[in-house]
């Protein structure tokens, strides 16, 4: 994209209020804004039925022990991705994908008009499609921008998410009551295909300005180099891809350790949660309301707190964060937050104390780790952008999961810890976390300020 800033549009210079945005970069901005604010959208209009379904029929222990199952369809999902990404090319990609996550919805509703017990199976579904379509966006995302691009203008885009995450919220805490949990799998479909309109009409027009953007050889030039190869991807394992790359694999442990973390004190949450519902339908304070109704409820109202709290921070402080502080130093503040909200539950481990400390941990990592998470990338390949991001934001993630799972079951069941022992635990976790965040910074450092992307290790 062009350097110029003095042709600026009055919506580029608009932007600029938030972030640097220099002429001709406004519209692409905000298509991937819109883009990924509809997937968000999507996501948390399905998340209450995720919570209604899971807690209603099951509990808070099942929905963490799930989570974990997770990592075995990914274990299997991941390679096939990687296939798919060295078979189609970058738009016919996202659109199989898509297309697929769409269809599953349609039939998850068929199902349920049927009464077909649904919440273990659209669990581990709807792990893996948050997980894998706002991977892929980002892949997507990053795709577009170079590095120096993509540390100025994912502000926008990062705020697009945190948008879409507080209208998904809202418009779940609005629908569920007078529609019903089931149908709110038509509205999330609804809001899956209108963002795939918008990936391709991104996608037209970024190839439409490369294409004219690369200027025309002259015949003699034409000989004399033959043009370069369009970038492909080599179906290099995406898991030895991040095994044998010290800087994939540091930021994969990172992502692990923070689910970890994350995933534990959202059990400390939602047991909590659940026996309060019970508690309000035995005293007969429910209106009427089932307990998958009071949950997800809550939960809508949960999120929202979250996500309005994220889209602040993303609106007026990440921007200033990463040209302040740079992305070394930006990506250690989410640990620095969880150290001090797990030593502070560890002694304080009431209700309204835990939810505090993961309204202010999750509206963190929704808007300043989520946009700095994915900077990480911009100096990466091709295929590390699309098929290591991938197992990185999928499996690796999930896998956090598991040990938030074996945790679970170590202190339930033979530790007997309360929470304030899980609070505990989450903290000590978070040391490791850090460290391997301050390690990700500093490589990130080195690679850009070389212009090198991450070499694997023969």
């Amino acid at each position: 994209m062009t350097a110029n800033t003095s042709d600026r549009t009055a919506l580029e210079r608009f932007l600029g209020i938030f972030t640097e945005v220099r002429a001709g970069e406004g519209t692409t901005s905000l298509l991937l804004a819109l883009n990924v604010f509809l997937i968000l959208m999507a996501y948390y209009v399905l998340k209450p039925v995720r919570e209604a379904l899971i807690l209603g029929e099951g509990s808070a222990e099942l929905k963490t022990y799930l989570s974990a199952a997770q990592v075995a369809l990914l274990a299997f999902v991941v390679p096939y991705y990687a296939r798919l990404v060295a078979r189609f090319v970058r738009i016919k990609l996202m659109n199989v994908v898509n297309v697929f996550f769409i269809a599953c919805l349609g039939l998850f509703y068929v199902l349920a008009q049927f009464n077909v017990p649904l919440a273990v199976v659209f669990f581990l579904w709807i792990g893996i499609f948050n997980l894998m379509i706002v991977a892929q966006f980002w892949s997507f995302a990053n795709d577009v921008y170079t590095k120096e691009e993509g540390e100025r203008l994912f502000v926008i885009v990062g705020f697009g998410a945190s948008l879409g995450a507080v209208f998904g919220a809202r418009a779940a805490d609005r629908l569920i009551e007078p529609l019903g949990v089931y149908q709110l799998l038509l509205v999330g479909a609804a809001v899956l295909v209108a963002q795939l309109v918008i990936t391709n009409r991104i996608d037209h027009r970024e190839s439409g300005r490369r294409a004219r953007l690369t200027p025309v050889p002259t015949p003699t030039a034409a000989a004399a180099a033959p043009p370069p190869p369009p970038q492909k991807a080599s179906g290099t394992n995406a898991f030895a891809m991040v095994f044998r790359t010290k800087y994939l694999l540091h930021m994969a442990l990172m992502l692990m350790l923070l689910n970890w973390v994350n995933t534990t004190g959202e059990y400390i949450l939602g047991n909590i949660v659940k026996q309060t519902a019970a508690g309000m339908i035995a005293s007969g304070q429910a209106n009427g309301l089932t307990e998958g109704e009071l949950i997800g409820d809550f939960y809508s109202k949960y999120f929202t707190m979250v996500n309005v709290l994220g889209l602040l921070l993303q609106l007026f402080v990440v921007s200033r964060v990463v040209k302040n502080l740079g992305v070394p130093w930006a990506i250690m503040i989410l640990p620095f937050i969880s150290l001090t909200a797990y030593n502070i539950l560890a002694f304080f481990p009431a209700l309204y104390a835990v939810l505090a400390a993961k309204v202010a941990e999750n509206s963190t990592d929704y808007s300043l780790n989520n946009t700095v998470r994915n900077m990480l990338f911009l100096p990466c390949t091709y295929e590390q952008k699309f098929s290591a991001k991938q197992a990185i934001d999928s499996f690796f993630v999930r896998m956090g999961d598991v040990l938030s799972a074996a945790l679970v079951f170590v202190g339930t069941a033979i530790l007997t810890l309360q929470p304030r022992g899980f609070a505990a635990v989450n903290a000590a976790i978070v040391v490791v976390w850090l460290v391997l965040a301050w390690r990700v910074g500093r490589e990130y450092k080195r690679l850009t300020e070389a212009g090198q992307a991450p070499a694997m290790r023969v």
